[in-house]
């Protein structure tokens, strides 16, 4: 087995059963760094055990966790009381459902995580990893609105729009996509332009296989490329419809 892998894992959308599962058919090890792109809540019911199953995670592996637009939505809830209707349309319900018994010491200690959550991350290699995208033309440093990092979808679009012959010197090339040399990335499921499997488009790979729906959990070796991926999630999750 081959040591000191990286592997970076798509959007879990409280789909706990299926990134155990799929950990074990990735066989992780101790020495593999594990980036997680976020959105780790909204979707499926064990939101909570989800939280503490990657608290625990992190004592024990090297874990890099991003924030996700819905880790946000969560945290104002959690800490702040914010309530927000339309993000108990799209997976709060099951989350606040999760959260409905737990302990303070609990409460605290996933306040703690989704406050930590890092907005993007930079390897040494120069491959960018975050939840959804930047739009300045310098780059992440640049970027003025920090929720960009997990809610922009104009990166995606960008990539899937260009034409694959465009050569990178093109003064018409798009210079966001010149400054990292690759970009991984969540938020929008693949399985919107009708896929299952991580998708790239220029030199971005998009990882949401569309756990929250349904379509697997999938983690991916970011030198390889070689990719596993869990049975479609909803299989976990008898009875439950996951988010609509």
């Amino acid at each position: 087995m081959n040591s000191e892998r990286t592997f970076v894992i798509g959007d879990i959308h409280s789909g706990l059963k299926a990134l155990q599962h799929l950990l074990q058919k990735v066989g992780v090890t101790e020495k593999d760094t594990l980036i997680f792109l976020g959105d780790y809540i909204d979707g499926w019911s064990d939101a909570v055990e989800t939280i503490n199953f990657l608290i625990e995670l992190k004592s024990s592996h090297n874990c890099v966790f991003l924030r996700g637009n819905h880790d946000e939505l969560c945290y104002e809830w959690l800490a702040k009381g914010k309530d927000n209707p339309t993000w108990f349309m799209h997976g709060g319900k099951a989350t606040m459902a999760s959260y409905d018994k737990i302990d303070e010491a609990t409460k605290k200690g996933h306040i703690a995580f989704y406050k930590n959550l890092q907005n993007y991350y930079l390897d040494d290699e120069n491959r960018l990893f975050l939840h959804a995208g930047f739009t300045n033309l310098k780059g992440i440093d640049h970027e003025y609105f920090t929720k960009t990092f997990y809610w922009d979808r104009t990166l995606w679009e960008l990539a899937l729009a260009l034409n694959p012959k465009l050569k990178k010197d093109a003064i018409v090339y798009p210079k966001r996509l010149t400054l990292y040399k690759e970009i991984y990335i969540g938020h929008t499921p693949v399985t919107r332009i009708g896929e299952t499997t991580p998708q790239n488009a220029a030199n971005v790979w998009n990882i949401d296989t569309g756990a929250a729906f349904r379509g697997p959990l999938t983690a991916m070796n970011v030198d390889t490329k070689e990719y596993w991926q869990s049975d479609p999630v909803h299989t976990y999750y008898p009875g439950e419809k996951g988010r609509n």
